[in-house]
């Protein structure tokens, strides 16, 4: 999707607001999901303690609820991250961001890769619920990338993200492009990690991401909107 011409409630409904720190609090959660009512985001992600308040708070609006699985390595057994995607599915969330294991990938396991994401993403569609895979862009070499694309593709993924956020390395506009080279136009592409502006955001979405996961989501938006008022006021 062009960036060009892209409004500010257009960048909003692309926008995963995202809260995932440890150290955040009940309130702190609350206030996220006000702010996606607010502003007409995506979804807000959290993590699985906090899915069933952020549904209460979200209930009647637009924005799902979106939590994390196997986060942030990707390196839990595949019967746990089951039962996380289908603990999280079962309290009312409704997109799931799951971690690769990135080490078998590494280790040139690629059935076991396979089997984690396709076991995941069979509980997740069997509660009507969206996947999105992590892959962790910044630890793989570009064989790497293309080929954790294709596997999640394969898998039943519905989307590929680039990064957690949490171990180094965010998204870049090559890893997004490259991204979206690899699995085409089946399934979305989301670029998560240092997105931080209104052009960061539009990068993103020119090289291909047709989602936006942050926690810069409210600042993002208020610029957009503030570069279309002076727009306005110059012509």
């Amino acid at each position: 999707m062009p960036s060009r011409g892209l409004t500010a409630q257009g960048l909003a409904k692309m926008i995963d607001h995202t809260n995932l720190r440890p150290e955040a609090t009940r309130q702190q959660i609350l206030e996220l999901c006000r702010e996606a009512r607010e502003f007409g985001f995506a979804s807000v992600v959290v993590n699985a303690a906090y899915v069933e308040p952020s549904v209460a708070q979200l209930e009647g609006c637009g924005a799902k609820v979106s939590s994390v699985v196997g986060f942030p390595l990707g390196a839990t057994l595949t019967s746990v991250k089951r039962f996380e995607a289908a603990e999280a599915l079962r309290l009312g969330a409704r997109e799931i961001d799951m971690v690769m294991n990135i080490s078998a990938l590494k280790s040139g396991n690629q059935d076991q890769v396979s089997a984690d994401i396709r076991d995941v993403a069979d509980v997740t569609h069997a509660q009507g619920g969206l996947l999105k895979v992590i892959l962790e862009t910044g630890l793989l070499t570009e064989e790497e990338k293309k080929i954790a694309c294709e596997l999640s593709v394969k898998a039943g993924a519905d989307f590929v993200k680039t990064s957690t956020g949490f171990l180094g390395g965010g998204a870049t506009v090559a890893d997004v492009a490259l991204m979206r080279r690899s699995v085409g136009p089946k399934i979305g592409v989301k670029a998560s990690g240092g997105i931080r502006t209104a052009a960061d955001a539009k990068a993103m979405i020119e090289a291909g991401a047709n989602r936006i996961g942050t926690s810069s989501g409210v600042k993002i938006i208020r610029e957009l909107r503030e570069q279309a008022g002076t727009t306005k006021r110059d012509t």
